[in-house]
């Protein structure tokens, strides 16, 4: 039903849709491709995973740069749009921050929820075990207090060398709030220096055999190390953003706008159009025409100081455009182009592997396969669809009466199919196909090329055989194995397949016909027999 060949080997999220549109479920995926297909590959689902698949009409996936941000970004799809199949995760928690609060001597913690101005917040986090370390590293390195309220006497921890001790006037307020920023600082992933002192000081323990303690700095480099994963899905924000960014192909803009409120992704649109002078402003000016802009916009490219002054007049306060080289912002846009790679370009991946895969001089960017279908003999009928740059092109598929063959003969069938359909573009001087495909073997192959060289034309042809789907090519003795997960034959199946629905579509149109003909026929001589 869903050609899951073309989805990445990448880490995300999928949405699944059902017919009116609405979000079914929503999941995470280490390697999309292999998720999604496990849906539609195994066999023994339970009653509840069998209905959702049956109810699945179409599917969306984000890309994601690590694993943790999958994991951010299911969870705020499911919440903001609680998916039926999601009900168990309805009402999970969401993953905990790290706090600093904003008193005179700020404290570090953990949050489940961010107030307003309350507290700094940093992460969220899925691992508790990393948040837990990370916590730990602060308060040892930073000796920042964990404390509720500040006790009036002081605590085992400031004994222990673990607190700087605000709460009995061991550390100045000012002193104390640079060691509270330096940990902000760590927290917000600035922690190349740290890393450096922590290297260093490994390598003394080791130097000195002290392994336990190398062992145990070696973990606080990993999680400061893994602050890297920080995701880039959900940052909390006072703002919302817009990230949008672009690719062109072929003389066409492809263009996905990511929208991020609150620092949570709250969606993607998508949208392809003829490539032109001065397309990205003129597309954001009607982009926002009827929508508010957000506070910031994203973006690949420089653009007018105009539109940044008409952005804010929509908005009522000023509209910030960035336009990052570097850093967290930049790696939004990065995401967005991954993104735009999948949603627009899987098609030409496809069209590239079945050229390399075929050894073919030509991308078949167009693309004929033909298809016979009768039963026992009868309302024997022929098609032939068009795939183009990758997808259907239905207003070139074409329907064949079989006009010369006597009775089961799908050889000859396709041979004069295929040579009708030839003959007629050369007389009218159209367009010719990059590649046929025949629905067939060897014997269905060698027709198919028998009437191609009547005509004298050197198409490539090709037979794609149902039973281990094996693709026969001209000039070679025996079938080509091509890779069964692989873009290039799933691309094969796909228009194989819609060339024999399209025939057994027409079958069964003729028969009907036949069978409503034989009907008034009979009952047209029962009249006059009873007459």
């Amino acid at each position: 039903m869903f050609d899951t060949a073309t989805l990445p080997s990448a880490p995300g999220c999928y949405q699944f849709f059902d017919k009116g549109g609405t979000i079914i479920y929503v999941g995470k995926a280490k390697n999309l491709k292999k998720r999604v297909s496990s849906y539609f590959q195994k066999k023994d689902h339970d009653r509840k995973t069998q209905s959702l698949v049956a109810a699945i009409a179409r599917i969306s996936v984000v890309v994601t740069n690590t694993e943790t941000e999958a994991f951010l970004l299911e969870n705020n799809l499911i919440k903001k749009h609680q998916p039926k199949y999601n009900i168990d995760l309805k009402d999970a928690k969401r993953y905990a921050y790290i706090e600093l609060t904003r008193e005179p001597f700020p404290r570090i913690g953990i949050a489940r929820h961010t107030g307003a101005g309350e507290s700094v917040y940093f992460g969220p986090f899925v691992s508790a075990a990393e948040r837990d370390e990370l916590i730990r590293i602060v308060r040892k390195i930073f000796l920042v207090r964990s404390c509720r309220r500040l006790p009036k006497r002081a605590c085992l921890r400031h004994h222990l060398h673990t607190c700087s001790g605000p709460c009995v006037g061991a550390i100045s307020q000012e002193e104390y709030q640079r060691q509270v920023d330096r940990a902000a600082e760590l927290l917000k992933g600035k922690s190349a220096e740290l890393l450096h002192t922590l290297r260093e000081e490994m390598a003394e323990y080791s130097a000195r055999e002290e392994y336990e303690k190398a062992l145990s700095v070696r973990n606080q480099i990993g999680a400061v190390t893994r602050l890297s994963e920080r995701q880039h899905v959900e940052r909390p924000k006072e703002t919302d953003q817009d990230v949008i960014g672009y690719t062109i192909a072929d003389d066409t803009v492809y263009l996905m706008v990511f929208s991020v409120e609150k620092g949570l992704l709250s969606g993607k649109q998508e949208y392809s159009f003829d490539n032109r002078e001065d397309f990205f402003e003129e597309f954001l000016v009607q982009y926002y025409a009827d929508r508010v802009p957000p506070s910031e916009l994203i973006l690949s490219q420089d653009t007018d100081e105009a539109l940044a002054a008409y952005l804010s007049e929509r908005k009522g306060k000023a509209v910030h455009i960035t336009v990052p080289k570097i850093g967290e912002k930049k790696k939004l846009l990065d995401l967005v182009q991954k993104n735009l790679e999948y949603a627009f370009l899987k098609n030409e991946m496809k069209t590239k592997d079945l050229q390399a895969s075929l050894g073919l001089a030509d991308s078949p960017d167009v693309i004929e396969c033909f298809d016979i279908s009768h039963l026992s003999g009868t309302a024997m009928v022929g098609s032939m669809v068009q795939f183009r740059n990758g997808v259907p092109d239905k207003k070139n598929y074409r329907r064949f009466q079989i006009k010369t063959v006597e009775g089961i003969d799908d050889f000859a069938s396709i041979a004069e199919i295929v040579k009708r359909r030839y003959d007629r573009l050369i007389r009218e001087d159209r367009e010719l196909p990059d590649l046929i495909i025949i629905d067939g073997g060897k014997g269905q192959l060698s027709a198919a090329g028998e009437s191609l060289r009547d005509l004298d034309l050197t198409i490539p042809v090709i037979a794609l055989a149902k039973q281990e789907e094996d693709v026969y090519l001209q000039g070679e003795m025996l079938p080509r194995k091509l890779d069964k997960k692989g873009m290039a034959l799933h691309y094969l199946q796909e228009i194989r397949d819609e060339a024999h629905r399209f025939a057994i579509t027409y079958n069964r149109l003729l028969r009907k016909k036949a069978a409503v003909g034989s009907a008034t026929s009979s009952g047209s001589k029962r009249k006059k027999k009873d007459t």
